[in-house]
């Protein structure tokens, strides 16, 4: 593969990053999968690797930039991304300088990798269980590594080879500590049925504590904003904040007694529940996803029941829980580093498989502990 030795032994990659069309690297507001592309090319740099992103031409990233669009292509369309992805896999077929790995985060990249003359792929799944995506998946090539974001998210694809787990990581210093919260609660996402905003503003009215929303609704939520939420934006304890740019969101959460996480589908991972632990503000969170793999009952938040229990636990248990720890904790297990360093493992089981094809039972768990 031609890698390029450090003195102390460590391999140098060079490695293709094939993000989506969809929202600028790192992302100006939303955009979870973009985040976390973000976060990866920081730290392969870091590292000491060689990375080419192919992402928008608005990206703001240290490393090369290729793109087929100028600025980000938004809503997400298909025929885009194919586009978006074809230009990507021209390029890397026809560069001159041979890549070791590509790691793509769109699903359309896949069916292209029989152009990319033995070039290992690994793809990182950032959605819940869709049946015609799954059979997609299970068509291609077995040579084609998977990473799951979560055991939960792991489970629900049963039928994929070749696979491994990686929980997302953030950089935690961009995320400032909040010592002491404002006495408000906070909810931070989508403002979408899923997500759960009606539940978290009942929660916080019937727990005495103002309530901080940030988000707003994508289209095919425009019913459930209308008939549902927007009244209930409107009550006097209820603050709508609307879409928020990284250093307000961080302002909020730092100040928050609590992030209210009451979801009501099977969430893949939920990067907002590590945004909150590293600024020191607790999670409480209905079960279900991946929030059993996230939230540390009793030491970054609370899992909760349902809407009763959730309002016990904000007015019981979260002021006992200690700030520096829920950080300290979060630190621990979701940094930016530790998924790295989870990656490059995955890169080299990908490589390694890619030079001895050999097939994979099971799930390979390298997410943080």
């Amino acid at each position: 593969m031609g890698w390029t030795v450090f003195p102390g032994g460590r391999a140098r990659l060079r490695i293709a990053m094939v993000s989506t069309p969809w929202v600028p690297v790192p992302p100006a507001r939303y955009g979870g999968t973009e985040l976390v592309v973000s976060e990866l090319v920081n730290g392969l740099v870091l590292e000491g690797h060689e990375v080419v992103l192919f992402a928008t031409g608005d990206s703001r990233v240290p490393c090369a930039l290729r793109a087929f669009y100028p600025r980000a292509q938004w809503p997400p369309e298909s025929l885009s991304e194919l586009v978006h992805s074809t230009f990507a896999a021209e390029a890397i077929r026809a560069a001159p300088r041979r890549f070791d790995l590509v790691h793509a985060h769109v699903p359309s990249f896949l069916a292209l990798e029989p152009l990319l003359d033995g070039v290992p792929v690994v793809y990182t799944l950032h959605h819940d269980r869709d049946e015609r995506l799954a059979r997609y998946y299970a068509s291609l090539p077995t040579s084609i590594h998977f990473v799951a974001i979560s055991g939960r998210q792991a489970s629900h694809f049963p039928e994929l080879e070749q696979r491994s787990v990686v929980h997302h990581g953030l950089n935690p210093d961009a995320y400032p500590f909040g010592e002491r919260h404002r006495g408000y609660l906070a909810f931070l996402g989508r403002y979408s049925r899923v997500k759960g905003p009606d539940v978290a503003i009942e929660v916080a009215r019937r727990a005495g504590r103002p309530i901080y929303m940030g988000g707003k609704p994508h289209d095919i939520e425009a019913e459930y904003h209308e008939r549902l939420l927007a009244p209930l934006l409107a009550e006097p304890h209820v603050h709508d904040l609307g879409e928020l740019a990284h250093g307000a969101k961080t302002e909020l959460l730092a100040g928050a007694e609590a992030l209210l996480f009451p979801i009501r589908w099977d969430e893949p991972f939920g990067l907002v529940m590590i945004e909150a632990m590293f600024c020191g503000c607790p999670v409480v969170a209905f079960r279900g996803g991946s929030v059993e793999e996230v939230v540390e009952h009793g030491v970054t938040g609370f899992l909760a029941d349902d809407p009763d229990h959730m309002v016990r636990l904000v007015r019981e248990r979260v002021p006992r829980l200690d700030r520096r720890r829920v950080r300290a904790r979060a630190i621990e297990r979701f940094s930016s580093r530790r998924m790295v360093r989870s990656y490059l493992r995955v890169y080299e089981e990908a490589i390694a498989r890619q030079a001895r094809p050999r097939r994979a039972i099971g799930w390979t768990e390298v997410a943080g502990r």
